[in-house]
């Protein structure tokens, strides 16, 4: 096993999201997208950074270097919690791509270790880095800002063409797959958008798709980094209210479901 280091800023283990199961989910730093509503703004510069602890009342370095051996050791604390509830651990970030290297390591060790793969991903990238990251894995799961190219741009700082044409591979792949959406207001939150992204998902052949209402779990991170929030007092969406969003949405013949 190669000394190559990744940069993580959380591992967290008994998690219940995000693939099925008991997992362990290993958050990396480092994403080329800026989405203005991001629950990790931690997660978007490559290296370690300081950010404020409010517990301790002090600032703290979030991000540190990890071997991928080091990483399993962490992972293979639960393995007897994975079999039983066929869990196993899932990469996200940031964005896992940005460590491309070190994450298919990762996956690739698991696999050998016959644990269960899945990884988060915003499918920025390539489409040959795209297809070295799904080979290795059990479970994708990609989301979508947008279905529009301008709209897309103006708010993550990325184009959505690589993305959709990365959702095509995956589709054709036969890989087992989780498409998500997060739903954001006054940004694609319509009903209008709903069938826009009903038209979008249909062509690229989408049969499932979940909806992430838009939360406000990490407005205050953005203080701690001392950076300003574009959606500071803005009301969290419930499921209850995306609940005409999805009716549109399953017109198309696409299951649509509301995390």
């Amino acid at each position: 096993m190669s000394e190559r280091r990744g940069c993580i800023f959380n591992i967290q283990r008994f998690s219940i999201h995000d693939g099925p199961g008991i997992r362990t989910t290993i958050f990396f730093k480092g994403c080329p997208l800026r989405c203005t509503w991001c629950s990790n703004p931690e997660s978007q510069k490559r290296q370690p950074e300081p950010i404020w602890d409010n517990q301790k009342k002090q600032e703290i370095i979030t991000g540190a270097y990890y071997t991928v051996e080091e990483v399993m050791e962490v992972i293979r604390k639960d393995i007897d919690y994975y079999e039983e509830s066929k869990g196993g651990i899932t990469v996200t970030g940031g964005e896992v791509l940005a460590q491309k290297a070190f994450v298919i390591e990762l996956l690739k060790k698991c696999r050998e270790e016959n644990i269960h793969t899945a990884c988060e991903t915003s499918a920025f990238s390539s489409s040959s880095d795209f297809n070295e990251l799904i080979e290795p894995l059990d479970l994708l799961i990609m989301d979508i800002k947008h279905h529009s190219e301008d709209a897309h741009k103006a708010k993550t700082g990325v184009s959505l063409e690589p993305i959709l044409k990365n959702l095509d591979q995956a589709i054709n792949s036969q890989k087992e797959m989780l498409l998500r959406i997060p739903i954001i207001p006054a940004y694609n939150n319509s009903l209008e958008d709903a069938e826009a992204f009903g038209q979008l998902l249909l062509c690229h052949q989408v049969k499932e798709v979940e909806l992430l209402p838009f939360h406000q779990f990490g407005k205050s991170k953005y203080n701690y980094l001392k950076r300003a929030y574009e959606y500071e007092g803005v009301p969290q969406l419930t499921s209850k209210d995306l609940l005409p969003y999805a009716a549109i949405i399953e017109k198309f013949g696409i299951t649509c479901s509301i995390a």
